[in-house]
């Protein structure tokens, strides 16, 4: 099998179209994957980490404002269009599949137009413009939530088949619970609240830490803080401006970036982060109770709509953006991770969200479109 993947962007958009081309290297052992991405995005280091080819074209994100930069980007976009084609061409692949993003237009439009199956995955609850705007001309939309289906008009055909992620539940003894806390430097008996906010940080989530930190308030639960390798040093300035060590906080772990997560997010109570697609997915698949804090300004506001999936179900308390505070969210920390019933309960409607057995039911899909166009 020969497939060409489309991803570009952000981590949310890149790690589906990595687990996807696992998945297919999996079943498939002698079939050839090449990404194509933009020369900006992360896929510049996961892809080929990941160790897959990636080939780059011009593609942007296109606003409604008729500007001169805007003129621009449309001129080059049109040019990834054609920058696509050619690599299509190349490869001859037997489907090209997008992930989302800006770097879905030019592709999965320059397959339409050379005859080559395409196939669409859309891994937030309201679907980005790409997904929307491709919907007519691609073969299959897979999307990772349900509450998706009814946000894409025309689509030849959808299939709910949930998010693929490399986080799995893993049913830790107390023990090996006991020796992970303890690694991180904090005490297994009391209550743990993981912070993160995605690889970049997230400075207002961090800024209600460390509101939390300067007033003292954290002191019946710890904190596991993942400030973001970009924001790390800022946050270890103004804790020295407060005379306090970044190293030594009471009831705190505070890291720029979390490389055994999986473990982590199985140990812990509690979970506080934005509400990206894979974040939700994971949380869900976990069974954790959580408090999102949306990022604002973005598409469709989508991921306020991602956050809602586990409101809904009653398995995460949302905190808007601008009414985000240390003391807030202490208030919000405490309600649920002091009340194991809470606990318990509000990560079992976690689980009542996660599908199963992702990767087969995409596999399959693939399969099927390869198998119908052939046919």
């Amino acid at each position: 099998m020969k497939v060409v993947i489309a991803a570009a962007g952000t981590a949310g958009h890149i790690n589906p179209g990595l687990a996807i081309a696992k998945k297919i290297q999996e079943e498939e052992k002698d079939s050839k994957i090449v990404f194509i991405g933009t020369t900006r995005g992360l896929e510049n280091d996961l892809i080929p980490r990941a160790g897959y080819e990636l080939k780059t074209i011009d593609a942007y994100g296109l606003s409604k404002k008729i500007s001169i930069e805007n003129i621009k980007k449309m001129i080059k976009t049109l040019k990834g269009f054609g920058e696509a084609k050619k690599i299509l061409k190349e490869i001859h692949p037997d489907i090209v599949i997008g992930t989302g993003g800006y770097i879905c237009g030019a592709t999965i439009s320059a397959a339409h137009h050379l005859k080559i199956p395409t196939l669409l995955h859309e891994s937030n609850a309201f679907p980005g413009k790409a997904v929307k705007m491709l919907a007519k001309k691609t073969d299959m939309v897979l999307v990772s939530f349900e509450d998706a289906i009814e946000r894409i008009k025309h689509a030849k055909k959808i299939v709910y088949t949930g998010t693929p992620v490399k986080i799995k539940k893993r049913n830790y003894t107390e023990e090996q619970t006991a020796e992970i806390v303890k690694k991180v430097g904090l005490n297994h008996q009391m209550p743990i609240a993981l912070v993160f906010g995605g690889s970049q940080g997230a400075r207002r989530i961090n800024q209600a830490i460390m509101d939390i930190i300067k007033l003292g308030l954290n002191e019946k639960y710890q904190m596991i803080w993942a400030t973001g390798p970009k924001q790390y040093d800022i946050v270890k300035e103004e804790l020295e401006n407060h005379h306090k060590n970044i190293n030594y906080i009471k009831n705190m772990k505070i890291l720029p970036y979390i490389y055994n997560m999986e473990e982590i997010m199985n140990v812990v109570d509690v979970i506080v982060a934005r509400s990206g697609a894979m974040t939700i997915t994971e949380i869900a698949k976990l069974g954790k109770p959580s408090i999102l804090v949306p990022l604002p300004n973005v598409s469709h506001n989508h991921q306020l709509y991602n956050a809602k999936v586990l409101k809904n179900v009653g398995a995460a308390d949302i905190i808007l953006d601008n009414e985000l505070t240390g003391e807030k969210l202490n208030t919000n920390i405490e309600k649920i991770i002091l009340d194991k019933e809470k606990c318990k309960s509000m990560g079992e409607k976690a689980l009542t969200v996660a599908t199963d057995d992702v990767e087969n039911k995409i596999y399959t899909q693939i399969v099927e479109i390869i198998h119908h166009s052939n046919g």
